[in-house]
Order: structure tokens, then C-alpha cells, then sequence
């Protein structure tokens, strides 16, 4: 793709953003065929946004995933300054086709992960981490169906990005416990909604989390200090409505809990 036709992709997406409407699909001569091209797109519809960068987002890292928009493994997509929300927040649904919460694990970068050539071990990238915490996640898309458009579109949507919500950093050595195994809680207006583990997340939320430092080291610039990484739902998305309220439990490692109007 020309980089005009990548802006004209980005602008088309970026107008949908702004106007909570959708469309089938980006128009054929601005639709991406190729990986890089679909980043590439994304990166200037961030630009577009006029918001900062401040974290990332893995969708479809589990089979269920995969296999709800279609697509062959994980991909990624941008968090926008704007969509970050505190814990006991009230986030607004108007618009929102998926109407879900998810429940995620996240990491919070302390050091930078480059761009290079050779491919980032876990270890290299558990060591580049400066706090785990729990998070909640209200997914979107700016297509009518997001099932059907395919990998390179959905990135360059950002991945389904919308809302995202930061809980406080873990207090307990997080590094020495098996994330794979530790358990999750959701409960919707106090009720018990779901519940999974790390292992929903890639086999394992530290795994999510070196694919996408070797997949921003292929298609963008890498992670960089301060940057937040929400690593995938462990569990069944929670659907919901206005007027609810989802709690999401992982233990001794913490727990918040959002508001939907």
C-alpha cells in the first residue's frame, strides 16, 4: 500500500471512532492484504486520534478467540490515551456493538523492548517488567460485522480496542507464582459471571506477553518503558448492559470493579 492510500484507510476508521457508526469494510483500494500494512494503518490512525500511545492489546489468544473473528492466531492492537479509565469507574456503552467485559492480566513495562532483528526470549521480556496487575477490558469494533473482515482489517482497527481499566499493581511477588494456573473471578451486579485462568491467555499470560514484544519488533517500534500491555480475556467475556456492574477477582494478586451506563 501507498501511504496514501494507508491515510485514507485510517481516516475512514478514525471518522467512525469519532462518530459511533460503522461500515462493512475499509473500500477496496485502501484495504490491507498484508500485516504491515494493517500496522501501518493503525499507526496513523493513532496519529489521526491527536491521543498518545499508551499501552497495547492482544485479541484472540485463546482457541475460542481465534475461532469467534476468525482469524489464524493473536493480533494487536493500540491503546488510545482517551479510552483509559480508573477502577470504580462508569463507562458508557452508547455505541458499543459488543457490549462485553473481559478480564486480563497486564504488565506494566519498566524498560524498553526495542526493534531488532533476533527475537525476544520470555525471560528477556519478564525482566523488562516492572509490575503485573489485574485489568478490565470493553472491546469494540468499527465494523458491522468484525467476524468476517479478517486479521489485516481487524488490526488495523486496533484489534477491537476501546476501554480499558487499569487496577492497582500486585502487592505479592507475582514473578515467582505460576500465572498459567492462577485463577480468575468475574461477578456481574455481585453474581458470579465466569470464571478462568492464565492458561485462556497463549497457555500463559508471560507467553502473550513476549508475542507481542517480538510482534511490535516485526511491525512497529517495539514496547517502551511505561507502556501498559492488556494480555487477552482469561475467561468468557462477560456480556453487559447499562446499569451493570462487573467485579473481576484474581486473588492475592487484586481486584476491581467498573460501571456501565
Amino acid at each position: 500500500m501507498n501511504q496514501q492510500d494507508i491515510r485514507s484507510a485510517a481516516a475512514t476508521l478514525w471518522q467512525h471512532w469519532q462518530q459511533s457508526t460503522r461500515l462493512d469494510e475499509l473500500p477496496a483500494h485502501c484495504r490491507p492484504r498484508t500485516r504491515a500494512d494493517a500496522y501501518a494503518i493503525q499507526a496513523e490512525l493513532a496519529g489521526l486520534s491527536g491521543q498518545s500511545v499508551v499501552g497495547w492489546k492482544i485479541a484472540a489468544t485463546s482457541p475460542a478467540g481465534e475461532q469467534h473473528i476468525r482469524v489464524a492466531g493473536p493480533i494487536a492492537g493500540c491503546l488510545l490515551s482517551a479510552r483509559a479509565r480508573e477502577a470504580g469507574a462508569r463507562i458508557s456503552l452508547a455505541g458499543n456493538n459488543m457490549k462485553v467485559a473481559e478480564a486480563e492480566f497486564a504488565f506494566s513495562m519498566g524498560r524498553p523492548l526495542p526493534k531488532r532483528a533476533k527475537i525476544y526470549s520470555i525471560a528477556e521480556v519478564l525482566e523488562a517488567v516492572a509490575s503485573l496487575h489485574p485489568a478490565i477490558e470493553v472491546p469494540d469494533s468499527r465494523y458491522n460485522d468484525f467476524t468476517r473482515v479478517g486479521a489485516e482489517q481487524l488490526i488495523a482497527d486496533v484489534a477491537c480496542a476501546c476501554w480499558f481499566v487499569l487496577g492497582p499493581a500486585a502487592r505479592v511477588d507475582w514473578r515467582v507464582r505460576n500465572l498459567a494456573v492462577h485463577g480468575v473471578i468475574a461477578y456481574r451486579n455481585g453474581a458470579p459471571a465466569g470464571k478462568g485462568s492464565g492458561a485462556n491467555v497463549l497457555g500463559d499470560p508471560r507467553t502473550a506477553l513476549a508475542w507481542i514484544a517480538n510482534e511490535l519488533s516485526a511491525y512497529g517500534e517495539g514496547l517502551r518503558a511505561g507502556d501498559v500491555v492488556i494480555t487477552g480475556t482469561c475467561l468468557t467475556p462477560v456480556p453487559v448492559a447499562a446499569g451493570d456492574s462487573v467485579k473481576v477477582d484474581f486473588a492475592d494478586f487484586g481486584a476491581l470493579e467498573v460501571g456501565f451506563g
